[in-house]
């Protein structure tokens, strides 16, 4: 950086005594430093691009998209890569992008379309998508439940879930000015009644929801459900793009 300033300082020095210019140009280039016609700069200040993590090379080598390439608007916050999940724990590490089967990519992409016509102030924000089955191992073996019970809340990695195939995404809505969330009644991984949706109609007679929070859903389940996804009865915020049979024939868990 010391090199670059004197490199500049040398260069404006120049322009105020211009039979000296071309010599010190030459001169400049000579040590590394770049300009175009006239003496333009043309110094590469970007920042390289990241080296992918392990995890995320695995990804890309099993040929899953980053949502964000094809869908740069979305917000992404990977909430399992945070401590903000209902373990409390960083399971993804260096993993910060949401990786799709890329069919499932396009899904969403119409999706996101669909949304923008009817609420054009919405975005998605994504909480995950694939997750490869050595994570699903993880999340079983730190879950502190009997092994009886705990399918209710995380799949048995012996039998893997819609995530391990890159074809089931978790999200929700946001203003795409500020990324803010609205309003869906619960957070995410919240694992009681107010977050199902087939128990909308009972948690709204008990005050436990709003309507105002349920409309919100509603517009979140319009967009998916236009673009083929379907939802399930236990989490407002779960969406697959295909029934577990057809993502075993179509494609293979990741791993």
């Amino acid at each position: 950086m010391k090199n670059l300033v004197i490199a500049l300082s040398l260069v404006l020095t120049a322009c105020s005594s211009p039979s000296n210019e071309a010599a010190l140009l030459d001169s400049l280039q000579q040590e590394g430093y770049g300009f175009g016609k006239e003496g333009s700069s043309s110094f590469d200040f970007s920042t390289p691009d990241p080296v992918p993590g392990e995890l995320e090379q695995a990804l890309i080598d099993a040929r899953l998209v980053d949502i964000q390439t094809v869908l740069p608007e979305v917000y992404v916050e990977l909430k399992y890569s945070t401590t903000d999940n209902f373990f409390g724990k960083d399971v993804y590490g260096e993993l910060e992008n949401c990786y799709l089967q890329p069919e499932v990519a396009e899904m969403l992409a119409r999706a996101y379309d669909f949304l923008r016509q009817n609420n054009p102030d919405l975005t998605f924000k994504i909480y995950d998508g694939v997750r490869p089955l050595r994570v699903q191992q993880i999340l079983w073996d730190e879950l502190q439940k009997p092994d009886s019970i705990k399918p209710l809340y995380v799949a048995d990695p012996k039998k893997g879930s819609l995530h391990n195939f890159g074809v089931a995404v978790d999200l929700t809505l946001a203003y795409a000015a500020t990324g803010e969330e609205l309003d869906m009644g619960t957070g995410y991984d919240f694992f009681g009644y107010p977050a199902y949706p087939d128990r909308e109609s009972q948690m709204l007679r008990e005050g436990k929801i709003t309507q105002h929070q349920v409309g919100n859903r509603d517009i979140l389940r319009q967009a998916m459900v236009s673009a083929g996804f379907s939802g399930i009865g236990s989490e407002w915020w779960h969406f697959n793009a295909f029934s577990r049979k057809v993502a075993g024939e179509k494609f293979e868990m990741v791993k």
